[in-house]
């Protein structure tokens, strides 16, 4: 093993000298490895701004410091710790950027990059009797983690240091409506450019342009052996086979390309590939997180649901629509009625904190998630940051926010889990109608099944009759675990047919009102103190607070994207809300989504924030082409597919990676795309890439997850049935595609966690790019690795007889291309150092040529080129 281990690592060296010696192979990119400013992963090393204070922090580092950090200061520490305090305590001033940075008596509050050394965190954490904050009571637990993830990120605060368009006075409606995001999209003809003959489409005609009046030119087209891998990688996220990339090659014929594009947009891998996307930004996973991390055993269904809607070309507008409030939408087929209850899905996801006490303060922190998702993912807005004030940035007053937020609150919120210690939040499910869906369950329950089921019920309760109150906690977590497995079957045994969902409350009442308890009829998510039963207004909450309940808004949406309000006369609202987003006439809706697909096809978005269209945001790169492409989409019906048609069939997308120096010069980050960016596989491709070119994908879509098969209950502790979730996130042995892989937050499969897999708690839409020495360590050493390469070997030495045939049969495989004469080279010497090694330590023939060619496959593995996509 540990001569495996060097000599892949010599080879993965040599190979990639040989690479930067030939022109057109592995150019390395202008910006390798860059890293996305971000919120901090689990694992990830520290951009180079965590090692001093942040002072140009991201779109998202922004919103998390104006959601999560400035109300706590606000709440928490501004009546001894503000520069209009009667008296200054330990001269420390938070609510200036200046004072939090400077410190106070005991000196800096803050070492950025660093929770350990801060003395703010310290205080915070109450590990010092000499030094905690706030003095009546330690804050609880994730507000703490948050100041940690906050300090860690280098403290990014924009107090006094606003951008141009943020605002310091009383928002003004009407003047926000100038801003561009939030005037409708008009697509105006495509500029004449100069070299005509280049431009294959429209869009080619909108970036020339550009490029023309800067004086630069596009490089050449990329090699068909590069375009045919970049496609398929984009499209599909595997590589082409050797045969479908000869194939290619060998194709002479004007529409060969054209062909294969549209092949492969009616490949179901094309909603595998493109559905993950969407799962990125949906926040998707398989359990609550936060402080108690409980199990969503039914989240699988929204996951296929997305998926399916990818490959049928859902019109995107239709997607939306059923993601906020299917329910609502009438039919009379029962399939059509599943899938669409099944879509809410989205606003049921989230993360949660099941183990809050007050109902009131839970239902307005699923409300404010569920508002957060739903801006951010369709309007590229942040108008959470609403919640405690007025929006700092964009026209969005906290009365807009409550008005939102009083559509959510009178939506009941169904996502399951059982009442356990950590967990005293459960909620019902959508039970969906019989033969309307499939099952993840295969078997009935039997009837000697239930009875065992039963006498455990019955052996529970007698215990916790005789025990003591310490034990009854443990005795009344199993009962509910026990009693969950039962109620997941109808009398007859057959599974029941459940999802994660929403549905309205009830009409009528005042929302908001403390004491209301729960759904009539149902467990109770939002019992206890606070929560609201009906369907009905929201009062906004002064400074979030829950006690501080102000004056009632009437429910809407945000004013600056509405000039004819719509009154909510009953229901919650939802089906309005998501008719508003997914008009024509919101000017956002379709430049979010066009945004979007540009992103993942080139690398970086038209508007580089891609979740942020405010004034906190960035600015288009290329407006008319964002509008263009924006009423383009719109004109044709809100079809993904025709979308992502006509970008990867212009010029601009079949462009070469190569470098120029005088464009290198001009444009460093290509904003002007005059070459393709070369893009890093991200965490799915490079595991499903690993898995399809040694042969070993599993192309069959699983019915269910893993986690549907444990069932409810926290995601560590064996159940009922077994459960099996901790070794199937890095069974070696699974080679299913990474988007069915269990997706447990705060516990992703280490291959996804190490190469930037989105934070499944986060929305997502541009993956942070790192390179670390853990992913190096991982490729050489990871079973994973090692069982492709093996698995490659295998099929390289019945393939095919003699060294030169092996090499370019990898080539082929791996890169899409034959080796090059110097790569060949490197090759052969590769083979005769190691056979003289495996020779000298008398190691049999047989197996010397097998751990040779498994050598090799894992260096290709390791290699650049078969990591980036050019």
């Amino acid at each position: 093993m540990k001569r495996r281990f060097l000599a892949a690592g010599f080879f993965v060296v040599a190979i990639a000298l040989v690479q930067l010696a030939s022109p057109g192979r592995a150019q390395p990119p202008g910006k390798q490895f860059p890293f996305k400013k971000g919120l901090p992963q689990p694992g990830k090393s520290l951009p180079t701004a965590a090692l001093g204070f942040n002072d140009q922090p991201s779109a998202e580092q922004v919103a998390f410091f104006e959601k999560k950090i400035r109300p706590v200061l606000i709440d928490q520490c501004a009546k001894c710790h503000s520069s209009t305090s009667e008296k200054l305590k330990g001269g420390l001033v938070l609510d200036t950027r200046d004072g939090l940075r400077k410190g106070g008596d005991s000196g800096p509050s803050i070492a950025p990059g660093s929770p350990e050394r801060s003395l703010l965190i310290k205080a915070l954490r109450f590990t010092d009797n000499s030094m905690q904050m706030p003095p009546k009571g330690k804050l609880p637990d994730d507000v703490i983690a948050d100041f940690e993830a906050w300090v860690t990120m280098g403290a990014p605060d924009p107090r006094g240091a606003l951008n141009a368009g943020a605002k310091t006075s009383v928002i003004d409606i009407a003047k926000g409506r100038e801003f561009w995001s939030f005037q409708k999209p008009v697509s105006a003809p495509a500029p004449g450019v100069k070299s005509a003959d280049w431009a294959y489409t429209d869009i080619d005609r909108y970036l020339l342009a550009g490029l023309e009046l800067k004086g630069l030119k596009p490089v050449g087209d990329a090699e068909r052996a590069t375009l045919i891998r970049r496609v398929y990688l984009d499209l599909v996220g595997v590589p082409p086979t050797a045969d479908e990339a000869n194939a290619f090659v060998n194709d002479a014929s004007p529409k060969a390309y054209e062909k294969v594009v549209d092949r492969l947009l009616t490949d179901p891998r094309f909603g595998e590939r493109w559905g993950r996307h969407w799962l990125d930004v949906a926040r998707y996973a398989e359990s609550s997180g936060k402080t108690a991390n409980f199990n969503y055993p039914h989240a699988w269904r929204y996951r296929d649901y997305v998926i399916g809607a990818f490959n049928a070309d859902k019109p995107y507008d239709q997607f939306v629509r059923e993601q906020i409030a299917g329910d609502l939408m009438p039919t009379n087929d029962p399939k059509l009625k599943a899938e669409r209850s099944v879509a809410t899905g989205f606003l049921a996801i989230g993360p949660k904190a099941l183990n809050e006490r007050n109902g009131l303060q839970f239902e307005l922190d699923v409300a404010d998630e569920q508002l957060d998702v739903t801006t951010q993912a369709f309007l590229g807005l942040t108008a959470a940051c609403a919640r405690c004030h007025d929006h700092k940035f964009d026209p969005i007053p906290q009365s807009d926010y409550y008005a939102l937020a009083g559509i959510f609150r009178s939506t009941e919120t169904c996502y399951g889990t059982v009442r356990f210690v950590q967990s005293q939040r459960p909620s019902e499910l959508i039970l969906l109608a019989p033969g309307s869906a499939t099952s993840a369950i295969k078997n009935k329950l039997t009837p000697v099944e239930r009875e065992s089921l039963n006498k455990q019920v019955t052996a529970l309760q007698k215990k916790m009759a005789e025990s003591d109150r310490l034990m009854n906690i443990f005795n009344a977590a199993q009962l509910s675990t026990v009693r969950s497995k039962l109620d997941s079957y109808e009398a007859d045994g057959t599974p029941k047919l459940l999802a994660m969902g929403v549905r309205d409350k009830p009409s009528g009442g005042f929302g908001g009102r403390p004491g209301f308890g729960a759904r009539p009829g149902g467990p109770g998510g939002f019992g206890g103190f606070g929560g609201s039963r009906t369907a009905a207004d929201s009062p906004i909450y002064i400074r979030g607070e829950t006690d501080k309940p102000g004056a009632v808004v009437t429910r809407g949406f945000l004013q600056v994207l509405t000039t004819d309000p719509v009154r909510i006369r009953t229901g919650s609202g939802r089906k309005e809300l998501a008719e508003w987003i997914a008009s024509r006439d919101n000017p956002l809706t379709a430049r979010v989504m066009v945004n979007r697909v540009w992103l993942h096809l080139f690398g970086r978005g038209i508007v580089p924030t891609p979740d942020n269209f405010g004034a906190a945001g960035r600015l288009p790169d290329n407006p008319a082409l964002l509008d263009h492409l924006a009423v383009t989409f719109m004109d044709d019906g809100w079809s993904v597919k025709k979308l992502i048609r006509r970008i990867v069939l212009s010029h601009a997308y079949r462009l070469d990676s190569k470098t120029d120096p005088k464009n290198l010069e001009a444009d460093p980050d290509n904003v002007l795309v005059w070459r393709m960016s070369p893009l890093r596989l991200d965490a799915e491709a490079f595991r499903d890439s690993v898995l399809a070119v040694s042969g070993q994908l599993n192309v069959n879509a699983p019915v269910g997850s893993v986690v549907a098969q444990a069932g409810e209950g926290p995601t560590t502790r064996p159940r009922v049935g077994g459960d099996g979730i901790t070794q199937a996130l890095n069974d070696p042995r699974n080679t299913a595609r990474s988007v069915y892989l269990p997706a447990i937050r705060d516990n992703m499969p280490e291959v996804l966690s190490l190469f930037d897999a989105a934070d499944p708690s986060l929305v997502v839409s541009e993956r942070p790019v790192t390179t670390t020495p853990a992913q190096g360590l991982f490729l050489l050493n990871s079973p994973f690795v090692m069982r492709a390469a093996d698995a490659a070997a295998d099929d390289l030495m019945k393939s095919t007889t003699t060294d030169s045939e092996r090499v370019r049969a990898a080539y082929l495989s791996f890169f899409g291309r034959p080796p090059t004469d110097q790569e060949l080279k490197a090759a052969s010497g590769f083979l005769k150092a190691y056979r003289a090694t495996a020779a000298r330590d008398r190691i049999p023939t047989y197996r010397a040529e097998k751990e040779v060619w498994s050598t090799f496959c894992q260096a290709l593995f390791c290699s650049a080129e078969f990591q980036y996509r050019k």
